[in-house]
């Protein structure tokens, strides 16, 4: 495994490691090619076949995982969600959980031999619920991190809009860290280069630009005349189609309730009232539940992984 290389996407793993006091385990990259000529992009850490798989939420990549994976220290598979990361964008620019959901079965049904204990993030909770309803046999249990159908994501942050507004591309990836920290993202400048190294990438002309397509999106949308889109009737459809995949999953339900992200205490109430039987996990986090408790919630992935199928 390549992960001391300057210029490898694994070498910053030994540092969080020896951080941690914890061994670095192999990892790889895998690649998948789709009936419809994409190409799907994943990580393998550990030795053997993975019995815990991870989704990444909006705008970040498997990568958001490492230090949750490296307390957990079981085989595991992180996924590059399409337009995310090493995993090609859509050309119809779709990203909803619906047709996000199709991509993680094939992947599940190739890289993996028994159900899975199915952890996803924002973004990839709600993919997370639509691949369980959808393929009961491939998912064990499912923890959904910090969303619930009802709630809106397309709005943001002020200050991530602001973050968008900003150009596609950059000179350096210096750059874009010192345009990052200026808005407040990042607690260290280390932390914060690790972030915009592991989400960007070089162009052919030499200029960096995001790995997500969601800035490019947004950067289109807010270029706008209003700045805005009209997507309230893709709520709509997203949220009834996210609680009738919540329902009709058969595997045990575990939502992550981050107390300072983004669902609420009325989020998790209707959560618990609308999925009967669900357990509904608290723990001091923001948003990003695996960059800031990355050990509390690999300990609740864990007692998943290793409970009686």
């Amino acid at each position: 495994m390549g992960v001391t290389t300057e210029n490898s996407e694994f070498h910053y793993l030994p540092l969080q490691a020896q951080a941690l006091g914890a061994p670095v385990p192999p990892v790889e990259r895998l690649t998948l090619d789709l009936p419809d000529g994409r190409r799907l992009s994943a990580l393998h850490y550990g030795t053997g076949d993975p019995v815990v798989t991870l989704l990444h939420g909006a705008g970040l990549n498997a990568h958001t995982w490492d230090t949750t994976v490296l307390r957990l220290q079981q085989p595991v598979l992180a996924i590059d969600l399409a337009g995310h990361g090493d995993s090609d964008w859509r050309e119809d620019a779709d990203y909803s959980a619906a047709s996000l959901a199709p991509d993680i079965a094939l992947v599940l049904q190739e890289w993996t031999t028994a159900p899975q204990v199915l952890v996803g993030q924002s973004l990839g909770g709600l993919t997370a619920a639509a691949v369980a309803s959808a393929h009961p046999d491939l998912v064990r249990e499912l923890i959904v991190v910090d969303i619930t159908p009802g709630i809106d994501t397309t709005a943001g942050p002020a200050v991530l809009r602001a973050f968008y507004e900003g150009p596609t591309d950059f000179a350096t990836r210096d750059e874009l860290v010192d345009r990052a920290m200026s808005l407040g993202f990042g607690n260290t400048r280390p932390e914060t280069e690790r972030g915009v190294f592991l989400n960007t990438r070089v162009r052919p002309d030499g200029r960096i630009e995001w790995k997500h397509h969601f800035a490019r999106l947004a950067a289109k949308a807010l270029s706008g005349p209003s700045g805005a889109t009209d997507a309230a009737p893709q709520r709509a459809i997203l949220d009834a189609r996210g609680w009738d995949d919540l329902t009709g999953t058969n595997a045990p339900i575990t939502l992550v309730h981050a107390l300072r992200g983004f669902v609420g205490e009325d989020d998790a109430a209707e959560f618990e009232r609308r999925v009967p039987g669900a357990r509904v996990v608290q723990l001091d986090a923001t948003h990003n539940v695996q960059e800031t408790a990355p050990g509390e919630l690999a300990e609740l992935i864990r007692a998943a992984a290793v409970s009686p199928a």
